[in-house]
């Protein structure tokens, strides 16, 4: 089944999303280990690449 550009997430949850990989970019420039990526996102270690 395919989702809706978004995956189906309304311009809020979109907005949210993207604000947490931006973040989750600066802290790969800045050498952070994943596990402390993903600690302070709080996301699971295999959502963090």
């Amino acid at each position: 089944m395919r989702y809706p550009a978004g995956g189906g997430m309304n311009a809020a949850a979109r907005a949210k999303r993207e604000t947490v990989r931006m973040q989750a970019a600066s802290m790969f420039e800045a050498s952070k280990p994943t596990t402390q990526i993903a600690s302070e996102l709080r996301v699971s270690e295999k959502s963090v690449p």
